[in-house]
């Protein structure tokens, strides 16, 4: 009797109860270092200013972070904010151009690859510009070019320091054709008027900084800082291996080569840039009107 009961009780208790779903890892929580390997909180990363807890590996951050990083609590204004690109070409490879640039606006927020707009660092009024390599690898189409022109000619009449954030490994935007690689010579051509009123411009590079950004104004600042390890050049190492037949020195592009061979002035990881931003301005500060 009891054997038939026990066997009844557990038959119903079977039939009653729902089998249980595992709980997973959520989705993102976790994230794999490009630097040393490590699978590492994706929290603890964000909560470090983008660096790896374990080997300082500097992650991507995208474009609004930064600011939050290096100029005061809401202390930055937007201009040109209505700028929006378009497509003179009707070029189209995978996809139109136009349809490229809905589906980036959608997943970055930007309008386009670039935020300029006036702030304060430390209490330092300042000029503050950034490019973004999340949209279309940070590519300067027209429109980054005409921004980051107009905030050097407004940086020139408020008599302001400049300090440009550069992280683009597209260069010029081959969407938009000559209409891009004119920034190139736009953008210089103002620096190169900031430059006879006595401003201060410090270019800072991020990894990718490349091709025609790298080429342009990303190295023409008074002070050039780098984040470590980042990649600065304008044709990219396998490309330039290719070309020349011949294996590259190690290291090859990397900020650490760069600041060997005399092109960038100084390295200076992430947690220690504000600081080293806001000293160069207190050295070379201009006389603001």
């Amino acid at each position: 009797m009891s054997s038939a009961h026990d066997t009844k009780t557990a038959t119903n208790m079977s039939e009653s109860e729902t089998p249980r779903k595992k709980r997973g890892v959520p989705e993102g929580l976790w994230i794999r270092c490009d630097g040393c390997g490590a699978t590492v909180f994706r929290k603890q990363v964000e909560q470090g200013s983008g660096l790896c807890p374990e080997c300082g590996h500097h992650f991507y951050v995208p474009a609004q972070s930064r600011i939050q990083q290096l100029l005061d609590t809401d202390s930055f204004e937007e201009w040109f904010a209505e700028l929006a690109p378009s497509d003179p070409l009707g070029f189209a490879d995978k996809k139109p151009y136009k349809d490229r640039l809905v589906s980036e606006q959608q997943k970055t927020g930007l309008r386009d690859a670039c935020l300029v707009g006036r702030g304060y660092m430390r209490g330092r009024p300042l000029v503050f510009c950034i490019t973004d390599s999340a949209f279309i690898m940070g590519s300067m189409g027209s429109v980054v070019g005409e921004k980051l022109t107009r905030a050097i000619e407004r940086a020139t009449e408020l008599r302001l320091p400049l300090v440009i954030v550069s992280g683009s490994g597209g260069g010029a935007r081959m969407h938009e054709g000559i209409y891009s690689l004119m920034q190139m010579g736009k953008v210089s051509a103002a620096l190169a008027r900031y430059h006879e009123a006595g401003g201060l411009f410090v270019s800072v590079l991020t990894d990718p900084t490349m091709g025609g950004v790298a080429a342009s104004f990303a190295s023409l600042g008074d002070v050039i800082i780098a984040e470590p390890k980042a990649l600065i050049g304008f044709a990219g190492p396998r490309v330039v291996k290719a070309t020349v037949k011949a294996a590259l020195p190690d290291g090859f592009q990397r900020s650490e080569f760069l600041l060997e061979h005399g092109f960038v002035d100084r390295i200076v990881a992430r947690p220690g840039l504000r600081g080293e931003l806001s000293r160069i301005i207190d050295y070379c500060e201009m006389s603001p009107k």
